[in-house]
Order: structure tokens, then C-alpha cells, then sequence
């Protein structure tokens, strides 16, 4: 208990009340700084990393669902050709057609890198 005329405990008081103050200021500037960084990661790293991510995946489902129709066009096409020509000639045909395209694009890659 301090008695009236210790002063030395009104002083620590003081004293603790200020070291109290500056506590709540540091915990308020810290408390303060990391909403601010947190609010800056979000808007500058997290949303276009979202964003990204939204594209890579519709890219990807987009591509799945063109290769899908392609291979069903293909396949169409094959048999409307087997039924112009036998099973033997449209493979044929098919595989003339895609040995043709690969010597084009071989030349032309050819061509490029010689320039």
C-alpha cells in the first residue's frame, strides 16, 4: 500500500502510464501498417494472380472442348471419305495429306532459320 506522502509510487504510476501510451501507439502503428500491406498484397500480387489463374483455366477448357470437336469433325470426315473411297484409301489419302503438310512445314521451318 503507498501512503500519502510516498511519491515515489505516483511517479512509476506516471511513468507507466506513459510507457502504456506509447505501447498502444507502437500496437496501433503496427496494427495499422499490416492492413496497409496486407490491402497492398492483395491488390498488387493476389488479384492478378487470380485473375491469371481464371484465364489459364478458360484457355484450358477452351482448348479441350475445340480438340474434342476437331476430333469428332475428323472422324466424320474420315467416314464420309471411306464411303467415297474404301477404308484402305481414306487412310491413304489421310495420311498423304498429313505427310504432305509436315514437308510444307519442315520447308518453310527450313527456309526461316536460314534467313
Amino acid at each position: 500500500m503507498a501512503l500519502p506522502g510516498d511519491k515515489s509510487t505516483g511517479t512509476a504510476n506516471g511513468f507507466e502510464a506513459v510507457i502504456d501510451s506509447v505501447a498502444d501507439l507502437l500496437q496501433t502503428a503496427v496494427d495499422w501498417l499490416r492492413q496497409e500491406a496486407a490491402g497492398v498484397v492483395q491488390e498488387k500480387i493476389v488479384a492478378p494472380i487470380q485473375r491469371l489463374g481464371l484465364t489459364l483455366v478458360s484457355a484450358a477448357a477452351a482448348a479441350a472442348l475445340l480438340t474434342l470437336g476437331l476430333t469428332f469433325i475428323a472422324v466424320a470426315l474420315f467416314l464420309l471419305l471411306a464411303n467415297w473411297v474404301s477404308y484402305p484409301g481414306a487412310l491413304l489419302i489421310i495420311g498423304a495429306v498429313l505427310m504432305l503438310g509436315s514437308i510444307v512445314f519442315l520447308f518453310i521451318k527450313v527456309r526461316s532459320m536460314q534467313k
